[in-house]
């Protein structure tokens, strides 16, 4: 017999998917729930798995299984193990079709992603899409995680895990009720200093950006309240709680119909970029790819 032998495989596909659902929840109870095993299932699938590459991959802290350095190597390739796995399993299967995954800040995800799902959804009939709306902080953690395939944020982070390409330009500006003292007028530096603010909360892109920007131009910004959404906030300065400074793109309805008004103030223009952010390491399945070039193609926002 001539030429290299052949060499049998000591990994299996379940322990590396059991592996995976283990790093996102942080134990084999958890993991077991994900992969629809027992724990004692996925417990001795993850031993065996140790056993087989000869190294520990997690430290024990306390109930919580941490990756350590072996297993920080180990885990983007096995997530696209697993990931290229699901999507060969789609090929066969189309109840065991792999979904499109996205994560979102909420700018992106509430008004501009929708109309460019229903058109690829338009083309792709099969093509199933799951989209989590979070703030741009967690976006980017389930990018890292192999949560999702493509996450959408605002502002062009960077990191060593990501490929980040900027998209869209937004523009931030300052909004308040029809009926507030400021909104038939041009509001001073002093005025807006004085006034009450409603903003998002530590964490969403539309707050470090807005904070960036007052923090800039005025000498003191008095936040009245923080909140988890643009649609809470725009709901506060309709209340007549206070201002608000949101992106263009998630009032623009709200200034149509006539219950939020634009300040006009003197602060100069803030805008920023959104971008599509992909894990370095991540391989793209078919309808991750389709789905990017298709956001990449569309008209600028």
């Amino acid at each position: 017999m001539t030429g290299k032998s052949n060499q049998r495989l000591r990994l299996t596909l379940r322990q590396l998917e059991v592996f995976a659902a283990t790093v996102r929840a942080g134990s084999t109870r958890g993991a077991a729930d994900q992969v629809a095993r027992s724990q004692s299932a996925a417990s001795t699938a993850l031993a065996e798995l140790e056993a087989a590459l000869g190294v520990q991959l997690f430290d024990r802290v306390g109930r919580r299984l941490v990756l350590n350095e072996n297993g920080s190597a180990l885990w983007p390739r096995a997530a696209a193990i697993v990931d290229q796995a699901a999507e060969v399993e789609a090929l066969f299967s189309a109840a065991h079709a792999a979904p499109l995954r996205l994560a979102s800040s909420f700018t992106i995800g509430e008004y501009l992603l929708p109309p460019l799902i229903s058109q690829w959804k338009a083309a792709h009939a099969q093509g199933q899409v799951t989209l989590a709306i979070a703030n741009t902080r967690d976006v980017l953690q389930a990018v890292a995680n192999f949560d999702v395939d493509l996450g959408f944020i605002e502002g062009a982070r960077t990191g060593a895990d990501f490929v980040v390409r900027r998209w869209f330009s937004d523009e931030l500006i300052v909004v308040a009720a029809p009926g507030h003292p400021l909104a038939r007028r041009r509001a001073t530096l002093r005025q807006l200093e004085a006034v009450t603010w409603i903003v998002r909360e530590q964490g969403s892109g539309t707050r470090e950006a807005s904070d960036r920007w007052l923090a800039s131009e005025l000498g003191r910004v008095v936040i009245e309240l923080e909140l988890g959404s643009n649609e809470a906030v725009k709901r506060a300065v309709a209340s007549g709680l206070g201002v608000g400074c949101l992106s263009r793109h998630a009032v623009a309805h709200a200034l149509r119909e006539g219950w939020l008004v634009e300040l006009k103030t003197p602060l100069p223009p803030m805008r920023r970029s959104l971008a599509i952010v992909v894990h370095r390491t991540k391989r793209l399945g078919s309808a991750a790819e389709s789905f990017l070039r298709h956001c990449l193609a569309a008209p600028p926002a």
